[in-house]
């Protein structure tokens, strides 16, 4: 009797039933944990895309009214025009450049065309001091004859949007500005730019230093500096052409830190640089989110490096006894690229000849590709010229153009031959 007693008192289920319920325990933990991180990656997700959204500044294009120049290409797909200013805001004393003390002008105007096929890509810059017609603005009334700058000053991007579809008659589909101190924590936030400096660039009066190197590593103050001087060299050349140079060769080595594995494939830095540069904007509302954004950019992702082309409107200078001597006007040849932007055609190899790339250098003497091609005597380019274009003679203005555009010039001072 005791045994059996014994054998009832003593089932072995309690133990089977306690491993069930551990088991059950820790599925239910394991799932709860995976909804709650999820939940949490979502809501960071969320919460980043509204930050990054909110840091966007906009304006819309509708107060410019329905005057405006006519899209003339009719073919697949639709080209885009996006006027790119940087918001040259200075403060602190010794910032003042130029004479602008405080800022509140635009040294950089670009327009970047994006073909219709995506599969190629102009930026064309403007000089600062072209001389030209400047429309009613909101608070301002037209004004013939005035810098180009003027237009920013006066009524802000939309002033400067509608004063190049009137000289131009290019229409503007998008703009961007970009806040000059916010350009320089982008910089940053990819860990500075390797760019060729030939030699240190200094101007104690302003502030600036560049260092030297083949390439420097710039950061991003070293940067702003780097693509702002303007007394530069011997002569402290204080043209605007020679600058533009230097911008077209930082931006372009700027896309390609952008563009590199060791940026996109580091989360950290992705994260800084969107959130730099959506800081630094101010757009129209049809690009003001970052989905707009974005949907350009992998639009581009069949633009090669070598397909990413920066030139300069053709310009010569004012004679001496002009009124408006040491200002630019804009040449014949800037009419002929205007009109092919708008036709969304392929811009001649006479104009490309000279065109700085996004493209890898491949030495360190090409490290700045047409950047060199200001004069005849900094360049290689009449080796090459003659054999890409020899059927170009009818067009002698677009080769002289760089030429006649600065024709007291030395290599591009801060820019590698």
């Amino acid at each position: 009797m005791s045994g059996a007693h014994s054998a009832a008192t003593d089932p072995p289920a309690p133990k089977r039933k306690g491993k069930v319920k551990r088991k059950h325990t820790v599925g239910r933990v394991v799932l709860a944990s995976s909804i709650v991180l999820a939940l949490v990656t979502a809501l960071g997700v969320v919460f980043f895309y509204r930050h990054l959204n909110g840091n966007i500044e906009t304006e819309s294009l509708s107060a410019l009214g329905d005057d405006r120049p006519e899209k003339i290409y009719r073919g697949n797909g639709e080209p885009l025009n996006i006027l790119v200013m940087g918001d040259d805001t200075r403060s602190g004393e010794g910032n003042e450049i130029d004479g602008e003390a405080g800022g509140g002008g635009s040294d950089t105007t670009i327009l970047v065309h994006l073909s219709a096929d995506r599969t190629r890509s102009y930026a064309i810059s403007i000089p600062r001091d072209s001389i030209v017609q400047r429309p009613d603005c909101e608070g301002s009334d037209a004004a013939s004859e005035v810098k180009w700058n003027t237009a920013f000053a006066v009524g802000g991007p939309l002033c400067t949007v509608a004063q190049l579809e009137e000289n131009a008659d290019v229409f503007v589909d998008h703009f961007v500005v970009v806040d000059f101190n916010g350009f320089g924590e982008m910089v940053d936030a990819v860990g500075g730019v390797p760019v060729c400096v030939p030699e240190d660039i200094k101007d104690p009066e302003h502030q600036i230093f560049v260092p030297a190197g083949d390439p420097s590593l710039l950061t991003g103050d070293e940067a702003l500096d780097y693509v702002r001087a303007r007394y530069v060299g011997e002569l402290a050349q204080q043209n605007d052409i020679s600058r533009i140079r230097r911008q077209q060769t930082f931006i372009a080595a700027l896309i390609r830190e952008v563009k590199s594995a060791g940026t996109l494939t580091r989360l950290d830095k992705v994260v800084r640089f969107l959130d730099a540069a959506t800081d630094s904007l101010k757009t129209d509302t049809g690009l003001g989110t970052v989905t707009r954004i974005g949907k350009i950019a992998m639009q581009l992702q069949n633009v090669g490096l070598d397909e990413i082309q920066f030139v300069t409107v053709p310009t010569e200078y004012y004679p001496r006894e002009s009124e408006h001597f040491g200002s630019v006007f804009w040449t014949e040849d800037a009419d002929t690229i205007w009109q092919l932007i708008n036709e969304d055609k392929p811009l001649p190899r006479s104009v490309l000849d000279t065109a700085i790339t996004a493209e890898p250098p491949a030495t360190s003497s090409e490290a700045q590709g047409g950047g060199a091609g200001e004069t005849p005597s900094e360049t290689p380019q009449p080796e090459e010229t003659p054999s890409e274009s020899p059927s170009e003679e009818a067009s002698p203005s677009e080769e002289a153009s760089p030429t006649e555009t600065a024709p007291t010039e030395e290599p591009v001072p801060g820019v590698c031959a």
